[in-house]
């Protein structure tokens, strides 16, 4: 597996947005001068939907707003707000959103990535309510499966306090991004920017490190539910194919942030991407599958309940949003 070593230019890219983050515990790019409103008032944010005999249970943890500027790092500005001028969206502000999944396969609860735990923003942290509100129970979670390791897909693991949230799962990481921040010399030698995303990851992980299983890319992780490598966003970045009879669901992850700036505009490199131009190629490998399979798919940063199918669109693609269902 080659190495992974981003260039100082691009960690020092997003050193700022990681400093704030790291002395916050805010999600990494989320300023606090955004990280306004302290109340998330909607019925509670839970939607589920059958992938063949799996039940999907997409679960919001509100969102924070990130200003736009400086959030694509290879566009112009003009260009970025045209982008969500066209989608109807404030042209000064990003309100990124926050959904993960929670599998129910066969007699098992499976959940991909934890949210913000109690370390984001104070518009998200909502994602407790809408687990429990969906009826259901942390001890009842059997595994954790994580995508990759930044705070606002780790810290709900395990609370600032050090309590374990999911008492009785066991926990399954990438190899790559596991020995990517694991690597105590790494650390040592990050910038500052970097060091409190390093320190966050070992607060997260450190109690239960020996018990942590690591998977490859390639392999079926749990029933139904196979690790595909994309990396770039991080160096361990990871997708997962859902399959359960005829029915297919392509987990993106991070792969893009807000499908109206990165599905429509792939070889835009958000300021979170360590790896800009992998990413990119990650990018445009995984949309043109999702839209060539036809495979239903899901985001981590989209408009909840942030899935749908992917068309091909120019040079670019589209979201096609699920029509809302009463039934699944």
């Amino acid at each position: 597996m080659a190495r992974f070593e981003p260039s100082r230019r691009t960690v020092m890219a997003g050193a700022g947005a990681l400093a704030t983050a790291a002395a916050l515990d805010l999600p990494a790019g989320i300023a606090p001068a955004q990280a306004q409103g302290a109340s998330v008032n909607q019925n509670p944010g839970f939607y589920r939907y059958k992938v063949g005999d799996i039940t999907v249970t997409a679960l919001n943890d509100g969102f924070a707003k990130r200003p736009l500027e400086g959030f694509v790092r290879n566009a112009e500005l003009a260009d970025v707000k045209k982008a969500m001028e066209q989608a109807y969206l404030p042209n000064d502000a990003l309100s990124i959103t926050f959904t993960t999944l929670a599998l129910q396969i066969g007699d098992k609860i499976v959940l991909i990535d934890t949210g913000n735990g109690d370390s984001g923003a104070p518009t998200s942290g909502a994602w407790m309510k809408n687990f429990q509100a969906a009826g259901l129970d942390p001890k009842n979670v059997s595994t954790v499966v994580f995508s990759h390791f930044h705070g606002d897909h780790i810290n709900g693991f395990r609370l600032k306090d050090g309590t374990a949230v999911f008492p009785n799962a066991e926990v399954m990481v990438p190899a790559a991004e596991w020995a990517f921040w694991m690597d105590d010399a790494r650390m040592s030698a990050a910038p500052e920017a970097m060091k409190g995303a390093f320190a966050g990851v070992r607060r997260v992980f450190g109690p239960v490190a020996k018990d942590v299983k690591q998977y490859e890319a390639g392999k079926e992780i749990v029933p139904g539910v196979t690790a595909i490598a994309a990396p770039g966003h991080t160096p361990g970045h990871t997708v997962y194919a859902v399959s359960s009879g005829s029915g297919k669901l392509l987990v993106l992850s991070d792969t893009t942030n807000h499908p109206a700036l990165f599905v429509r505009n792939p070889d835009w490199s958000a300021v979170f991407d360590m790896d800009g131009p992998q990413a990119a190629a990650t990018r445009r490998k995984l949309l043109d599958m999702a839209a060539t399979e036809k495979m239903q798919v899901c985001f981590y940063h989209a408009p909840f309940p942030a899935t749908g199918h992917i068309a091909k669109a120019g040079n670019g693609y589209e979201l096609i949003p699920v029509q809302w269902s009463s039934a699944i």
